[in-house]
């Protein structure tokens, strides 16, 4: 396992200004956001792959770990802008896609043919996809990622705890999605609060450290803390400090 940072925890700064923080805060593997309006645009990747390609590589030697993919095309240009990001990946040598599910009330069978194709066109360049889990969509239901997961061979989880200790700091409800798990979203959460300081909040990460252990897990811990209106909290200082935590943890 190593320690990695989504640029998304900089949501407001280009991909350029957002690598410079994370290498300054020492992190040595990111996850690019992929999005219209993130830091690598999913039209960009389409009409230019070569000037896509090279963003990718010039990273301040910061290891690219993997995409998040929020594509907004509908139909058959949805799944030709996946497969152009797969393209992608597979130059640049990323290994893991996450992209999200989609949202209460989506048909399940229809979630299910989508990552079907999702798995067999990621499966041909030679990279892996995993849904996110998120409150408000189908991947907030453990059950229903299980079953999903179940009927999609390949398709994996990038587990975002936190979601799932909404209503229930307690839960243990997601331990049985860790053997789909092929990327990880951390910070600190209550069971009302999605984001608090590092240390105020329960999430323990060196029980969910162990359980990804027992799967033999070695990809990404992605730290994703977002910035606040709050003036006392320092943003960088609480990656940082997240950072040091997980590093301690996964080298015992």
């Amino acid at each position: 396992m190593f320690v990695a940072a989504t640029t998304q925890c900089y949501p407001d700064l280009n991909l350029d200004q957002a690598v410079e923080k994370l290498a300054h805060l020492e992190f040595s593997h990111i996850e690019i956001d992929v999005a219209e309006d993130g830091h690598l645009k999913p039209s960009l990747i389409m009409d230019d792959f070569q000037t896509a390609y090279d963003i990718c590589m010039s990273t301040r030697r910061l290891i690219v770990s993997g995409l998040y993919l929020n594509i907004t095309d509908q139909g058959q240009l949805y799944f030709d802008t996946f497969k152009k990001c797969c393209e992608l990946a597979k130059a640049a040598k990323i290994v893991t896609l996450t992209v999200p599910s989609g949202e209460h009330g989506t048909p399940f069978n229809e979630e299910v043919e989508r990552y079907k194709e999702l798995v067999k066109i990621a499966e041909k360049h030679g990279v892996r996809v995993a849904m996110r889990s998120a409150v408000g969509n189908l991947s907030a239901d453990t059950d229903t990622v299980s079953v999903i997961c179940g009927h999609v061979k390949g398709l994996g989880l990038s587990l975002d705890p936190s979601h799932y200790m909404q209503g229930d700091p307690e839960t243990t409800a997601y331990e049985k999605l860790i053997q789909y798990v092929h990327n990880v979203y951390l910070r600190d959460s209550t069971g009302e609060k999605l984001q608090v300081m590092v240390g105020q909040g329960v999430v323990d990460y060196g029980r969910i450290i162990n359980q990804l252990r027992q799967v033999k897990y070695n990809r990404a811990l992605c730290v994703d803390i977002q910035p606040t209106d709050d003036p006392d909290i320092d943003h960088d200082g609480e990656l940082r400090k997240l950072r040091l935590l997980l590093e301690s943890l996964v080298v015992v």
